[in-house]
């Protein structure tokens, strides 16, 4: 038990150096930016307590905020995202009863990738429209959130696959 919370630690600073070290100063043709911190909120088990997700979220959202001098905008989305995982968990999962199961792609392949499109665009709107606070340039905001929604969800994906195959290596 207290190895998985070691593991997730691991992960919550991992991510955390790789979003603001890395993937923040990509932009692709100016409007896509790839969002890698989320995963982390998707793969905490079904059977957390919810307001350890909830923290963990607010954490993870404010530190990001410090390091990229954004006022509370990345732990607001971060945070409503965590605060309604269960209810979006119950939406795409119907074993939702297991305390111990993590979703993956591995796991439930379909019901994870609805889950993750479903999150990560949740997420990235919640971002975009608190980010820009007006509806004036919505064509530049509503392309923002696709592209980034798409370059973030594949990039979760390839990280959830590849993190699979290193368990499955390190199991035989």
């Amino acid at each position: 038990m207290k190895i998985s919370y070691l593991n997730e630690w691991l992960l919550f600073l991992l991510l955390i150096f790789l979003q603001v070290m890395l993937l923040n100063r990509i932009t692709l043709f100016g409007v896509a930016t790839p969002v890698l911190y989320h995963y982390f909120l998707l793969k905490l088990p079904v059977g957390r307590n919810p307001f350890y997700g909830i923290i963990m979220g607010f954490l993870m959202g404010l530190i990001i905020d410090v390091f990229l001098n954004t006022p509370g905008m990345n732990a607001a989305a971060t945070t409503i995202v965590a605060a309604f995982r269960r209810p979006i968990i119950s939406l795409f999962f119907s074993r939702v009863e297991y305390e111990d199961f993590v979703p993956g792609i591995y796991t439930a392949a379909g019901p994870f990738v609805r889950f993750t499109v479903f999150t990560v665009v949740l997420h990235l709107t919640l971002l975009f429209f608190i980010e820009s606070f007006t509806l004036f340039n919505l064509m530049n905001t509503l392309l923002r959130i696709v592209s980034s929604s798409l370059i973030s969800v594949v990039l979760i994906l390839a990280l959830d696959s590849l993190m699979y195959k290193n368990k499955a290596g390190e199991q035989t």
